[in-house]
């Protein structure tokens, strides 16, 4: 499906060297728009993507930052700005369960982490992309997850707790921004292939998780980037702010 309106538009999309990230990456440079890539640790990924993209004929370039500081999400942001010369669209992507543990288990260290790449990077990035963002009136467009309606699977309590309060601040943001003609949303992937699941997720409980799906299959992260591009297109949804878009097999159905 094409979007004529994302050509030529500045996407920055936060933990995008690998999984659902880069799915969208690819995606959104087949569109024609500007992608920035954003990796924390994985240098090697994100080059290759760039490179991926820019053999393809599209146009991406890639930026480190490590989002659990808010200085680096202020100084990922500039760099950005002063590379690309702006951002029209915000994906904050970047999230990790980080480990899976009891909340009896749960330390102070790992607690501030896991809330750190989840919820401080979103903020941080929105905060510091809106000068530019209301300059073009862009978009922001945030990763939930099933977990932030179902709790999250075993031990992942706090990364559940994280992806409901990401889904409920984007409804926030969107009446923040409504008054300016800018938009808000997410969507929350369900089970979804990638390397979150392969670090976390036993082969026999994504079995068990796959039985639970409807559609009877575990997805794929390019089931997921239609609702980003939908989401982030004015022609294609410009009357839609606030959000939350389930993509999960009709495992969750709210």
């Amino acid at each position: 499906m094409r979007f004529d309106d994302l050509n030529g538009k500045t996407v920055l999309i936060t933990g995008s060297s690998t999984g659902i990230g880069a799915a969208l990456a690819r995606a959104f440079a087949a569109q024609g728009s500007v992608v920035a890539v954003h990796y924390a640790r994985s240098a090697e990924a994100a080059n290759a993507l760039v490179s991926e993209i820019t053999t393809a004929g599209g146009m991406a370039q890639a930026f480190q930052a490590d989002l659990t500081e808010s200085a680096a999400a202020r100084s990922l942001v500039d760099a950005v700005v002063a590379r690309l010369g702006g951002i029209d669209i915000l994906i904050n992507n970047a999230g990790a369960l980080v480990q899976r543990i009891s909340t009896a288990e749960l330390d102070e260290a790992l607690y501030d982490r896991v809330l750190d790449v989840n919820i401080r990077s979103a903020v941080m990035c929105t905060q510091a992309a809106l000068p530019s963002l209301k300059q073009r009136r862009g978009t922001v467009i945030n990763t939930g997850s099933i977990a932030g309606r179902n709790g999250g699977g075993p031990g992942a309590g706090i990364y559940g707790a994280t992806k409901a309060f990401i889904q409920n601040w984007t409804r926030n943001l969107a009446k923040e921004l409504a008054p300016l003609g800018m938009r808000a949303n997410a969507v929350a992937p369900g089970v979804i292939q990638t390397p979150f699941h392969d670090q976390f997720t036993s082969p026999e409980l994504m079995e068990t998780m796959r039985q639970s799906i409807p559609l009877q299959r575990i997805g794929t992260p390019e089931d997921v980037v239609g609702a980003y591009l939908f989401l982030a297109s004015e022609q294609a949804s410009a009357y839609i702010t606030g959000q939350v878009i389930e993509v999960n097999g009709g495992q969750m159905m709210p």
